[in-house]
């Protein structure tokens, strides 16, 4: 049974992590004392929905958390420290901090350690996700007990909109764009300084302007996305958000 924890403190542990090529132990209270701290825990390390929806979320949810409120964003997952390193490495997750479960002694005091022999996974970490306040779970967020992984309520939207469910979270966008474009790098300007976080599709032999009139109709480059609206160029981009700030004004 998954039981849930709320207004308990969080099990005292040491996790074994990496830190600059070496051992480093982290306590429970390094984590968690003094802090609001968002944690969510999955099965396991480069499976398909830790990699693309839950990770990749919270990392980019991270700022908004700590607008507010939060002082950190932390992953916990029945791994070793080598696997938990490499793998927040490929996911470009230097927002949120990893914390290796080796011995799932954290997630077996939780009460969320679960069989997964099935899939030859062994013991792993039930999908969830709390926020803990100086040690404490105010609120936590548990997958249904059901067949398979569940994935309904642990995500990073469902957390932001319980610390403030009037939070906006930032705009998704991407741009493709040409090496040596001093358009495309306008454009890419133009959103750092309005602190946009962006994506760029670099246009190349497997990306070519095929793609580009495919998705936006454009015989030219750049041609940024916005929520998945096409803006269009850099002077398209600079007339948008010129409108966007007259109307928040």
């Amino acid at each position: 049974m998954l039981e849930n924890r709320e207004g308990q403190r969080v099990p005292q542990v040491t996790f074994r992590t990496r830190a600059n090529g070496q051992w480093k132990d982290v306590t429970t209270d390094e984590i968690f004392k003094g802090k609001s701290v968002v944690v969510f825990s999955l099965p396991g390390a480069y499976t398909p929905t830790c990699s693309s929806s839950h990770v990749p979320r919270y990392n980019e949810l991270t700022p908004v958390f700590k607008q507010n409120g939060v002082d950190e964003v932390v992953c916990i997952s029945v791994n070793d420290g080598f696997v938990m390193d490499a793998w927040q490495s490929e996911q470009h997750a230097d927002r949120i901090r990893f914390i290796p479960d080796g011995n799932a002694e954290f997630t077996e005091k939780m009460g969320m350690l679960v069989d997964k022999k099935d899939l030859g996974f062994g013991k792993r970490s039930w999908r969830y996700s709390m926020l803990v306040n100086d040690g404490v779970i105010e609120k936590m967020f548990i997958e249904p007990d059901e067949p398979g992984d569940p994935f309904k309520v642990s995500d990073a939207d469902t957390m932001l909109r319980y610390l403030n469910a009037s939070a906006k979270a930032p705009d998704a966008v991407a741009l493709f764009a040409r090496k040596g474009c001093p358009h495309c790098e306008r454009a890419k300007r133009v959103l750092r300084e309005h602190n946009m976080d962006f994506e760029t599709i670099t246009l190349s032999a497997e990306t070519t302007m095929y793609a580009v009139r495919a998705v936006s109709g454009g015989i030219t480059v750049p041609q940024v996305f916005i929520n998945g609206k096409l803006i269009g160029g850099a002077d398209q981009l600079e007339e948008y958000l010129r409108q966007k700030k007259a109307k928040a004004a």
